[in-house]
């Protein structure tokens, strides 16, 4: 089963051209991306090279897939890695239980020669697609968009695997050939950086790193994502977030925890933040005890006072 080659070609959105027309598209889509990062998504797409995103948690990089996959208009195949995972459970594999009721069922019947209801055993019918191979078999207007989620989680034998998979978009089953993509997916790794990722992986790959952003864009992502949130609150929330990170925490927040945060106060209705409010959805923010627990022990009120300043609020 060898398909069509995989012509290298991009995948920019209809009307896009520049990359800050892509920002806009970004932010149309509730995501908002700095000239680098947007530089290096449409550089990406228009390339058709694999984005490798790294940066702590929260920063927004899972989302950019998600966003990729609206803008695009095409599905989102995601590949959650972790420690152990092996070609089984990222690319396919055969179904032993329909393996076995096609031989009984062969069995009960008669009349097939052993030969035959061995070679059906390896039949398309009988494999089951994991999220890399989806990707490669995917037909469409547009290519999907393929999510490498946390790749640092996985081994070296499975960045291995990857290599080959990046380089040239196929992967061979024995019993049934080479499978290439029609198309190249937009392939989008990400990284928390828990581990360092070989270089020969990168080198495959576009490279973003992505900073918390500054405190007047966290406002304005704020902003974009809760729009409920009042100007005071949000500036407030991401003030504190802020303080957070200068914490030693087990698990800084990130741009994820600055909204849950905010929606979780704009839950409650609050239109300010007071010690009060920060002591009951502390958990929204902070998701580890221990960090809690430090954060109470710098005192909440010197966490909430300042944060609505002049300096911030101008």
């Amino acid at each position: 089963m060898n398909n069509a080659s995989g012509e290298r070609r991009g995948a920019l959105p209809s009307g896009v051209s520049h990359f800050r027309e892509l920002g806009v598209r970004l932010r149309e889509n509730d995501y908002l991306a700095d000239e680098g990062l947007s530089t290096a998504i449409f550089l990406s797409l228009k390339l058709g090279r694999p984005l490798f995103l790294e940066g702590e948690a929260g920063v927004g990089k899972t989302e950019v897939a998600k966003v990729l996959s609206r803008i695009l208009e095409t599905p989102l195949i995601r590949l959650q890695c972790y420690e152990g995972i092996d070609v089984y459970q990222a690319v396919y594999e055969w179904d032993y239980a329909r393996q076995l009721l096609h031989i009984r069922a062969a069995e009960a019947f008669g009349g097939e020669d052993r030969e035959r209801v061995e070679r059906d055993l390896y039949d398309r019918e009988f494999l089951v697609s994991r999220p890399l191979l989806q990707a490669l078999e995917h037909r469409g207007p547009m290519p999907p968009v393929l999510l490498i989620d946390e790749v640092d989680r996985s081994d070296d034998e499975f960045e291995a695997f990857l290599l080959e998979i990046l380089s040239d978009f196929a992967v061979t089953i024995p019993e049934l050939g080479t499978i290439m993509a029609e198309r190249p997916p937009v392939a989008i790794l990400t990284s928390n950086r828990t581990r360092e990722v070989h270089d020969a992986l990168k080198r495959r790959c576009l490279y973003h790193y992505i900073e918390h952003p500054s405190f007047e864009r966290e406002v304005e992502i704020v902003r974009l994502r809760v729009p409920d949130a009042e100007e005071r609150l949000a500036r407030q929330v991401a003030a504190a977030t802020e303080k957070m990170r200068t914490m030693d925490l087990y698990k800084p927040p990130g741009v994820a925890e600055t909204l849950d945060w905010t929606e979780a106060l704009v839950a409650l209705g609050a239109r300010e933040l007071d010690e009060q409010l920060v002591e009951a959805t502390l958990g929204s923010v902070l998701k580890y005890r221990e960090d809690q627990q430090r954060a109470a022990n710098a005192g909440l009120a010197a966490l909430v006072s300042g944060v609505g300043g002049a300096g911030r609020d101008a």
